[in-house]
Order: C-alpha cells, then sequence, then structure tokens
C-alpha cells in the first residue's frame, strides 16, 4: 500500500507498507523533509511497523514521536503528517494528479446565485456527474454571507449593509461572516470527493485543499501561511479564511475568500461581531487586523486570479472548464426556493 501526504507550507511525505493479520508491516517512510539524525529514518520505521491497522493519526504520531531519539530534528514534517500517509495508504487515498480537474472563471452572478452554484456542483461532483473543479466567482454586486449557523441579528447591522449597498446571504458552510466588497475580494470554490481527503483530520483536510493557494501567493513574493483552523494570513495579518460543507453523497465544497482591499470603517459598520472582535483585542481599525492583497502586491485583482488559475493548472494539470446550461437552471431555480427565501436567510434568527 502507499500513501503520500504534501504537508501544508512542508514537504511531501510518503510511505510504503503491507498489512498482515491486522497489523502494519514492511512499513517505510519516505519524502523530501530534512530529518537529522540520519539514522532516526530507522526509528521512525521500527515504530510504525507492528501498529495495529485501526490505529488512527494521534496513536500513530505518538509511536513516532516516542521512537525519536533526544534532539531528533524534523524540518518539513511532523510525526502527525507520517499518521496522516499511514491513514491515506491505508485507505488507498488518491491524490491529486488522479483526478481530471477543471477551472471555471465565468461571467458574474449574483451573491445568491453563486452560492447556489457552489450547492449544485458540489453535488455534481459527489455524483460523479462532473469533474472535480476549481470555480473563481465573480458577483455583481455586495454582500455580506454569513456561516450557515450564524445569528442573523448578531453578525449583521441592517441599516450599516444598506446605507453601504450590501445584500446578506447565508451560505451552506460553517464559520464567520465575511465582506464580499465588488472588485474587492477574491473568492474561490473547489468541488473535490470525499476520497481526496480520505485519512485526515477535518482540521487537516483545510489546510492540504489550500496549500496550492499558499504557492499562489508565495510566486507573488508574499509570505502567506496556514493558521489553524481556517485562516490564511501573511506577517502583518490576516488575508482571508476558508469554510467547508460535506454533502451525504461524497461531494465536498471548500471555498475561501480573500481579501484584495477594503475598507475597515466599512466593516465596522455593517458587521456586529466586527465590533466585538476589534474590542476584545483593542484594535482600533479593522484595517489593521487583515492585509489586503493590493496592498502586498501592488497588482490588479484580475492578475491575482489569473496567477491563481496558473498556479493550480501547473500543479495539477487542470484545464479550462464551463458551467453547462442544466447547471446554471438548477441554481437559478435552488435561488428562488431557498438562498433568497426569508426562511433560509433567517434559519438562525
Amino acid at each position: 500500500m502507499h500513501g503520500e501526504f504534501k504537508v501544508p507550507g512542508g514537504k511531501l511525505v510518503v510511505v510504503d507498507l503491507d498489512v498482515r493479520d491486522g497489523r502494519i508491516v514492511d512499513f517505510h517512510l519516505a519524502g523530501d523533509f530534512f530529518l537529522e539524525p540520519d539514522d532516526a529514518l530507522a526509528d521512525i520505521d521500527a515504530a510504525v511497523n507492528g501498529l495495529p491497522v485501526e490505529s488512527d493519526v494521534t496513536t500513530i504520531a505518538a509511536a513516532v514521536r516516542a521512537a525519536l531519539p533526544e534532539g531528533a530534528q524534523l524540518l518539513g514534517f511532523t510525526p502527525e503528517s507520517v499518521g496522516t500517509a499511514v491513514r491515506r495508504a491505508l485507505v488507498t487515498a488518491p491524490g491529486w494528479r488522479d483526478f481530471s480537474w477543471e477551472i471555471v472563471h465565468e461571467s458574474p452572478v449574483s451573491p445568491r446565485m453563486n452560492l447556489a452554484l457552489d450547492e449544485v456542483l458540489t453535488a455534481r461532483v459527489g455524483d460523479g456527474r462532473r469533474n472535480p473543479t476549481l470555480r473563481l466567482w465573480e458577483w455583481n454586486e455586495s454582500a455580506v454571507v454569513i456561516g450557515s449557523f450564524q445569528s442573523y441579528r448578531n453578525e449583521v447591522d441592517p441599516e450599516g449593509a444598506a446605507r453601504h449597498g450590501y445584500d446578506v446571504v447565508r451560505r451552506i458552510s460553517g464559520g464567520g461572516a465575511m465582506m464580499m466588497g465588488a472588485n474587492s475580494i477574491v473568492t474561490y470554490s473547489l468541488y473535490v470527493p470525499a476520497s481526496l481527503v480520505s485519512g485526515m483530520t477535518f482540521a487537516d483536510s483545510y489546510a492540504f485543499l489550500d496549500d496550492w493557494v499558499l504557492q499562489a501567493l508565495r510566486s507573488l513574493g508574499i509570505d502567506a501561511v496556514y493558521q489553524p483552523l481556517n485562516d490564511i494570513a501573511s506577517p502583518q495579518g490576516k488575508i482571508g479564511g476558508a469554510a467547508q460543507k460535506r454533502m451525504a453523497n461524497g461531494g465536498v465544497l471548500h471555498h475561501a475568500t480573500l481579501s484584495y482591499d477594503m475598507d475597515g470603517q466599512v466593516m465596522t459598520e455593517v458587521l456586529r461581531i466586527g465590533r466585538e472582535k476589534l474590542s476584545d483585542k483593542g484594535t482600533v481599525s479593522a484595517a489593521k487586523r487583515v492585509d489586503p492583497l493590493r496592498r502586498q502586491t501592488g497588482l490588479p485583482r484580475e492578475a491575482i486570479i489569473e496567477r491563481f488559475i496558473d498556479t493550480f493548472a501547473n500543479l495539477y494539470g487542470a484545464v479550462p472548464g464551463e458551467i453547462t446550461a442544466d447547471e446554471y437552471a438548477e441554481a437559478e431555480a435552488l435561488v428562488e426556493s431557498k438562498f433568497a427565501t426569508d426562511t433560509w436567510l433567517h434559519r438562525v434568527p
């Protein structure tokens, strides 16, 4: 059995193993990481050999950590990443390049339509009716997008939103509210089969699915890092955040919103939670907590999106795709029946 795990921001961990009588045997670790002392590799192999096949990531990591000699240095990987690679081998998890990927970047649609497309396209990937897809959003008006489980009245100031021209919509994934000003953010969605993240903890899957965008940002000169559970950041502040929704049919939605430009004052007048966070942290301006891409790169938003597309295509062999007329029609019907209704918007008052 063979398993691989690319450590977000780190190195590739590769494992090969067999199973005999319910235990791991003939285990060998490899990868492009760094490890000192050199013979600690044999210690790791010995620690994993003999473990029950039911061992989870935490158990495997604990065994590896206990076997390491005092002062051992693991660079670019961790005992937990070894555990994740083992679990992926045991469930025969595919890698990115085992799928045929498409990239979709089409004309602007409304915020509600973008949210409906997320649900439709995730379901279709889960059903096998669409290839795994990266979609870059375009939208034709500003909106506040609140998480599936957030309270409308606790998160949004309706008067402030109306005054600044922000519609308010609710997405199907959890997480916090996002200010999505027209031409002021970069949002993308990944629609993937659950098998891609098999053997990973929920937290690991977040970083795994966003590793490509860290590479894209670093190619633009941004010192981008992933901060658990779901933030993409630089040393100067948060760049954006991600959220997920997993469907019963095996489709996984992973989407992220990155700040391209922002007005911190508008944020405090539209989001109630923004005031609480700023008060808790003693921060005067929301802009001091966010590090927009425009400030960091000086590039047009379109150039950053193009770099994202090029990076993803080069890493995973993705090709241009499109949303079909049937998919648009299904999403339009979902807007009418769900995303444009007060019942959905106020499902948590």
